[in-house]
C-alpha cells in the first residue's frame, strides 16, 4: 500500500559527537541545494549552529528524462526554504570550524572547543 499523505521526515535530524578538543555534528539534509547562494552554516561561540538553505524534494510533479511523473507518495520534506538550529554541548572557537556537505545528503562539521 502506498502512503499518499504529506507527512515526511523532518529535515535536520542531528547527531553530535565529542572528542577531547572538538565537537562533530552531522545533519540530515535530503534534497538540499549546496551552492553558495542557497546554503549557509553559521557557528556562534556559544556553540549554536544555524543551517539555512533550500530543499527541492517533496514536489507533486517531477520531470526527468523527457517524462513527467505524478508523485504518488511524499515521504521527503516539502520543497522550499528551511532553517535548522541546534546547540552543541559547550562553547566553541567559531573560527576553528570545517564543514563538508556529502553527496549522501549529510552535512558534517567539526568545530574546536573553546579553551
Amino acid at each position: 500500500m502506498l502512503r499518499t499523505d504529506n507527512t515526511g521526515p523532518i529535515i535536520g535530524l542531528v547527531d553530535i559527537g565529542e572528542s577531547e578538543d572538538s565537537y562533530l555534528f552531522r545533519v540530515s539534509l535530503p534534497g538540499v541545494l549546496t551552492n553558495h547562494d542557497a546554503f549557509s552554516c553559521s557557528v556562534k561561540s556559544t556553540g549554536e549552529i544555524k543551517i539555512e538553505g533550500v530543499t527541492t524534494t517533496g514536489e507533486t510533479k517531477v520531470e526527468k528524462h523527457h517524462h513527467t511523473f505524478e508523485m504518488l507518495t511524499k515521504n521527503l520534506c516539502p520543497p522550499g526554504q528551511f532553517s535548522v538550529s541546534f546547540q552543541l554541548p559547550g562553547p566553541v572557537d567559531e573560527y576553528q570550524f570545517s564543514g563538508l556537505f556529502g553527496i549522501d545528503g549529510v552535512c558534517e562539521g567539526i568545530v574546536k572547543k573553546k579553551i
